[in-house]
This record gives C-alpha cells, structure tokens and sequence, in this order.
C-alpha cells in the first residue's frame, strides 16, 4: 500500500439535475494509481471521465465511498505540488509569460530557490525554451497544452490526472505532445492517468481502464503497449 498514490473504493457521484432523481454519473467505481502507472481512462462522452479523475485529484467527492491518497498524504496537501492537473484546454493565466506560467506552482508552494531555473529547465524538456517570454495568446494549441503539461509537473508531483489533452489537437501534434510527456515522465516517475478518446494515445500507455455509463473496468489490456 506504501506505493499507492489514491485508492478509489465503492466510489458513486450523483448531481441534482431538476427533477425528483439524481443524475449518476459514476456507479460503484473502485481503483488504485500505484507509483509510475501509465494508464488511459477511455469510454464514451458522458461516461464519467472527467468526474472520475476530478474525484481522484481531490476537486470533487464521491457521494458514496471513499478516496485516500496513501503515499501523498490529506488532500488539503494534493495540490499543486503532490497532484497535476492538465485539462482539454490549457488553462493558462494570459497575463503571465509562459515562464511565470510554469513557475506558478512553485510559488505557490513558497519554494523559494531557483524558481525560475526549475521553469526553464520544464521548458527545455518541452522544447519550449523560445517560448518563454511569450503570452498564451502568442502560441499555438499544441504549444499552450506542451506549457500546461511543464507547469503541471514543474513541482515535482507524484501523479498527473489529465482529461483529454490532445482532444484539440491534430494527429501529429497529439504524437509530438505524448512523446515529450513520456518522455519527463520515465526521467521523474511520476504517474499519469489520462482520459482520452485518441487511440493513438491509449496505446502508449501500460493500463487501459474503460468508463461505461459510469462504471469503470479495468484492466483492460491495449493491443500494442509501447514504452
């Protein structure tokens, strides 16, 4: 259990939406993301993905079960240095340079020495160094999602949840941004779980979980698995 960075066990998530009845987005999920996991969340629109990893990132509660985050510790701690968030879009702040973009978490984390290094140093593994004065409006949609990815992991964190993140993405851009993502992750270690529709995508990661119509089976084994 020491490598265990969030157990999910019996889990349920139901809203209002109206009527008499609650809309059930998640049914008796159960789930575990052990150290260096590669897995992709994949299912159908409307399947629960996003409530899934939200749930799991400490963003959200399940209205049933229970979630623990053994290796990292309560969630008030999960974020941003233990946990990275990467969404559809990138969601960076647009009056802040892709530099201090990246350097957010570590600022808000107080840590204090070499800040702006250990952003660069992000950038660079993203090839993204020319970049770096620019403001989110300047890039394109694959370079604002490679700065959302640097700036999930630039605190170091021991997982990353990202929902759909080549989903605006063309093929070849999509490829370009696993494979530097990959990449800085077999350097860290850190786990990813990512929820996608991309095949492409799926068949890089090691696990495939599939959400349907709010009930998660897993493992459900990719044709190809590549490094």
């Amino acid at each position: 259990m020491f490598d265990a960075l969030v157990t999910a066990s019996g889990i349920s998530r139901s809203f209002a939406d109206g009527s008499d009845d609650a809309l059930t987005v998640l049914s008796d999920v159960s789930c575990q993301i052990d150290a260096g996991d590669r897995i992709a969340l994949v299912g159908a629109s409307g399947s629960g993905k996003t409530t899934l990893l939200h749930i799991l990132g400490g963003l959200d509660s399940p209205t049933l079960g229970a979630v623990a985050w053994p290796a990292l510790g309560p969630r008030s701690s999960l974020r941003p240095g233990k946990v990275g968030l990467v969404f559809q879009t990138p969601s960076l702040f647009p009056a802040l340079t892709v530099l201090q973009n990246v350097s957010l978490p570590l600022v808000l984390l107080e840590r204090n020495d070499d800040i702006e290094a250990k952003a660069a140093a992000m950038l660079e593994r993203f090839e993204l160094s020319a970049l770096a004065q620019k403001l989110p409006e300047e890039l394109s949609g694959g370079q604002a999602q490679r700065v959302a990815m640097a700036r999930a992991l630039a605190a170091g964190p021991r997982l990353v949840l990202a929902d759909e993140p080549t989903g605006q993405l063309d093929s070849a851009t999509s490829r370009h941004f696993i494979d530097l993502t990959i990449d800085v992750l077999r350097k860290t270690g850190t786990a990813l779980l990512i929820a996608t529709h991309d095949e492409a995508v799926a068949e890089r990661m090691s696990q495939r979980w599939l959400l349907d119509h709010g009930r998660l089976s897993h493992p459900v084994e990719p044709e190809r698995r590549r490094a």
